[in-house]
């Protein structure tokens, strides 16, 4: 995830430092457009790079758009970069020219990562990417498969719970606080990957999740092989390919493991059916691995493929929902009057029962608003996913270059005053559509370019429906199960909500709260 979205992070120290030794490597060429976007001074070399210095890109780029236009042209490096930071903006490129943009950029550690085998996410747009697409939105994604699921979130919803209730029972005075962040990382983890590879145990398991954590600090764009493509020393000076080559090469072997231990478990399960056993309920992996058997496809579903489309969707399916749950507690948390609120719809609509459960979710219109309100002010990836420029292109009435590095920037964009009232603020009541408040008719599925938080066209994120799944029944669960406090000392209003560098901009502190039981969680 998000997973759909990619970062842009930069050090500006070690790039000063290293600016004689590139000097000579440096290509700097004119765009060679009729119109190019407008954009802020260059520096040679490291061209627009200082201008995100000592901040968060979407944060800098917002603050040089306000000056520069909804669309800019900046180089980071060597790579020309078009920003695009306003709804009209984002429709031109995810929509009304979304084939020109449907394609993502290739830099030397993507292609050091992937080597031809892409997943989804970052494959090249052609016909291979658009069977993986189909493959994830009617086999892998879809909203039957995502149902059939629910007993895993179940289970792992109550390890949560269980978790909360235990750290929070201590006698004593006062009672202790429960690192929230933590237990939620761990609860979509491991439902996400149970979804994917089965409740079956496997060694490489733990290594595996460590694996993941360290794949989600890289990322695209960051490192000196990227900016510089061009240059050999970047590759030399970098620590990044040495990290990519382990990673890759220590993921594919627990893949591998993985994978055939569901071959082996496939057939163990075949043989058992034709005696009459019946069938168990499949994975994704098995999924995957039944279509690989599959004859006639032009483009062959190959292992490596199979590999990197896990990947995708642990990232997609996971870390999007882990950024966004914890967001949502932590706004609650600084936000009681909401808190509340909410707490009264869950327990009112759940009132007799001892859990809760997922066909009542729909009916808690207000934790929807609540969702919806937190996706706008933290979108979990603020810059989406990187596309690159397919075909000569005009935004906006400006000419885009072939071969350009494209971001939208859904974190300004929906943060925008001219479309958003009181835009800093947290009102999940704009969301109301029977109040009449001017967003209420707003939602996240690629249709209001005002409010695109999993993005929007071809490229839209696969994994929205699987991660909402674990958002809205572990929001619903904890409000239903628990009266939350913040930690005697910490006042609400004054609660950190600094963001941390990532794939995904997560809360930088952990958010511990004080959990006192309401609703006793159901003995395993």
């Amino acid at each position: 995830m998000a997973v759909d979205l990619p970062l842009i992070y930069l050090l500006l120290a070690p790039l000063l430092v290293l600016l004689p030794l590139l000097l000579f490597a440096s290509r700097r060429s004119s765009s060679g457009v009729a119109r190019p976007p407008p954009g802020p001074w260059a520096l040679p070399v490291i061209g627009h790079l200082h201008h995100l210095a000592g901040g968060l890109p979407h944060r800098a780029l917002r603050d040089l758009a306000q000056r520069h236009g909804p669309l800019m042209l900046l180089r980071f490096g060597e790579v020309p970069v078009v920003v695009a930071t306003s709804p009209a903006a984002a429709r031109e490129v995810t929509k009304t020219h979304d084939p020109a943009f449907a394609s993502r950029p290739v830099g030397p550690m993507s292609r050091l990562w992937f080597q031809g085998s892409e997943g989804l996410v970052f494959a090249p747009y052609g016909d291979a990417w658009r069977q993986l697409r189909r493959i994830c939105t009617q086999e892998l994604l879809s909203a039957r498969r995502v149902t059939s699921f629910r007993p895993v979130r179940r289970h792992e919803l109550q390890r949560l719970l269980r978790s909360v209730a235990a750290e929070s029972s201590s006698s004593s005075s006062p009672r202790p606080a429960v690192n929230l962040t933590e237990l939620i990382a761990a609860y979509v983890a491991d439902s996400t990957v149970r979804a994917i590879i089965g409740s079956r145990p496997f060694q490489g398991r733990d290594a595996c999740l460590k694996l993941f954590e360290d794949l989600f600090r890289m990322m695209p764009g960051l490192s000196l092989p990227d900016l510089f493509p061009s240059s050999r020393l970047a590759v030399l000076l970098s620590r990044e390919p040495a990290r990519i080559k382990r990673c890759r090469r220590e993921m594919l072997r627990i893949m591998d493991a993985v994978i055939l231990e569901h071959r082996e478990h496939k057939a163990a399960a075949a043989a058992k059916a034709a005696g009459g056993d019946g069938k168990e309920d499949e994975d994704l992996l098995d999924v995957l691995l039944g279509l690989q058997d599959e004859a006639g496809s032009q483009h062959p579903l190959t292992t490596d493929n199979i590999k990197f489309v896990i990947i995708d969707m642990f990232a997609a399916g996971s870390e999007t929902a882990t950024t966004a749950l914890q967001w949502v507690m932590a706004e609650l948390m600084r936000n009681p009057r909401v808190r509340h609120k909410a707490q009264e719809e869950v327990r009112r609509a759940l009132s007799g029962h001892r859990e809760v459960n997922e066909d009542a979710l729909g009916s808690l219109r207000y934790a929807q608003m609540v969702i919806k309100e937190t996706l706008r002010l933290h979108v979990p990836g603020p810059l989406l996913t990187l596309r690159q420029c397919r075909t000569p292109c005009r935004v906006l009435g400006f000419d885009v270059p072939v071969g350009t590095t494209v971001l939208v920037n859904a974190w300004a964009i929906a943060r925008d005053p001219e479309h958003w009232e009181d835009p800093e603020e947290f009102k999940p009541e704009r969301f109301d559509q029977e109040s009449g408040a001017g967003a209420g008719g707003r939602d996240f599925k690629g249709t209001d370019f005002e409010f695109v938080p999993f993005g929007a066209g071809r490229r839209m994120c696969p994994g929205m429906t699987f991660g909402l799944a674990h958002i809205e029944l572990a929001l619903a669960a904890l409000l239903f199960h628990f009266d939350l406090e913040l930690p005697a000392g910490v006042d609400a209003a004054g609660l950190d909500m600094a963001e941390e560098a990532g794939i995904t901009t997560r809360r930088r502190d952990d958010l511990l709260v004080v959990a006192n039981t309401r609703v006793p969680v159901p003995a395993e």
